[in-house]
C-alpha cells in the first residue's frame, strides 16, 4: 500500500457568498481505498454505534472539504466495483470453455443458469460449488436469469459466447442500456425469449436495435422509465417483430387522447 500524500494549504479569508464554491479536495492523492473505513468499522463493538458514527464522520471530514468531492469519490468507487464485477472470465473460458465461464459469471453476479435438460442452478447466500459446474462442461446453457444483476456492456462478453442461449432475463438491471441491446444481434440465431422489464437506462433507440432478433417469440418491455411514449413504442416494436409476443399491454391503456378528443368522447357517447 502506498502512503497518503497530504498537501498543506494556508486558509484564505473569503466572502461568505463565494466560500461555498471554493471548497475542494485537500488530499488529491488517495491510495488507501476504503481500508481505513473498514478498519475503523471492525474496531468498534456493537455497543459503540454512536461513537462509531462520530468517528466515521470525523474520518471523512478529515479528508474531504465538501459534499461534491465525497460524492465524486464514492461514485468512482462504485464505477470501479461494477467494472471489476464485469471483467471477462478469459482464463476460465480458455480452460473450461464458454459454458462454464458464462455460468460462473452469472452465478457470481447473483443470477441463475439452466443447462440443456438440467434443473436451474441458482446462487444462494452460501454460494455455489464450482465442482457442480464442471460436470456440465460440454452441456450448452439454454437459459440465463440475470435479473437485478450489475451486468453492463463489458459483462455481456460472458453471455454472447453462449450460442445456444434461448432465454435471457435482464429485468431491473441498472447498467443494461441501449449500447447493450446493440450487441444482442450476436444471439439472433438462438434467442427466443428476452425480458428487459424495469431497466432504467433503456430507451427507444435501444429497442430499435432488436429488429435483428427475428426468432424472438416473447419480449417484455414493460416499465421502462427512459421511454418517453411507451404505448406508441410498443406498437412499433410489434410491427418490427411480427412473430413475437410483446408484453407491456398496460402501456397501450396509458395512451391518452388529446383534450379535444376527450371532450368529444365524453360529450357524444356512442348510441346504442
Amino acid at each position: 500500500m502506498g502512503e497518503t500524500t497530504w498537501r498543506t494549504e494556508t486558509p484564505v479569508q473569503q466572502p461568505a457568498s463565494t466560500a461555498r464554491h471554493s471548497l475542494h479536495l485537500v488530499a488529491p492523492i488517495w491510495n488507501l481505498g476504503t481500508s481505513g473505513i473498514r478498519g475503523l468499522s471492525s474496531a468498534v463493538t456493537p455497543e459503540g454505534n454512536q461513537r462509531k458514527g462520530r468517528m466515521l464522520l470525523q474520518f471523512l471530514t478529515d479528508r474531504f472539504y465538501d459534499v461534491e468531492a465525497l460524492r465524486g469519490y464514492l461514485f468512482q468507487k462504485q464505477v470501479s466495483k461494477v467494472h471489476k464485477e464485469n471483467r471477462s472470465s478469459t482464463g476460465i473460458k480458455k480452460q473450461y470453455g464458454p459454458y462454464i465461464a458464462g455460468a460462473y459469471f452469472v452465478l457470481k453476479q447473483g443470477g441463475a443458469v439452466k443447462f440443456q435438460g438440467k434443473e436451474w442452478i441458482r446462487s444462494t447466500e452460501h454460494g455455489y460449488s464450482p465442482l457442480q459446474l464442471l460436470s456440465f462442461q460440454a452441456v450448452p446453457i439454454e437459459a440465463v436469469d440475470a435479473s437485478d444483476c450489475a451486468i453492463n456492456y463489458e459483462g455481456l462478453d460472458n453471455l454472447l459466447a453462449l450460442k445456444e442461449l434461448q432465454s435471457l432475463l435482464l429485468q431491473r438491471c441498472p447498467h443494461v442500456d441501449d449500447w447493450c441491446l446493440s450487441r444482442l444481434h450476436q444471439l439472433a440465431n438462438s434467442l427466443q425469449e428476452l425480458s428487459l422489464a424495469g431497466c432504467p437506462r433503456i430507451s427507444e433507440r435501444g429497442l430499435a436495435c432488436l429488429h435483428h432478433l427475428q426468432n424472438l417469440r416473447r419480449l417484455d418491455i414493460s416499465d421502462l422509465p427512459a421511454v418517453s411514449n411507451p404505448g406508441l413504442t410498443q406498437i412499433l416494436v410489434e410491427e418490427m417483430l411480427p412473430r413475437c409476443e410483446v408484453l407491456g399491454a398496460e402501456w397501450a391503456q396509458g395512451l391518452k387522447l388529446g383534450p379535444e378528443e376527450q371532450s368529444r368522447d365524453t360529450a357524444s357517447p356512442i348510441p346504442a
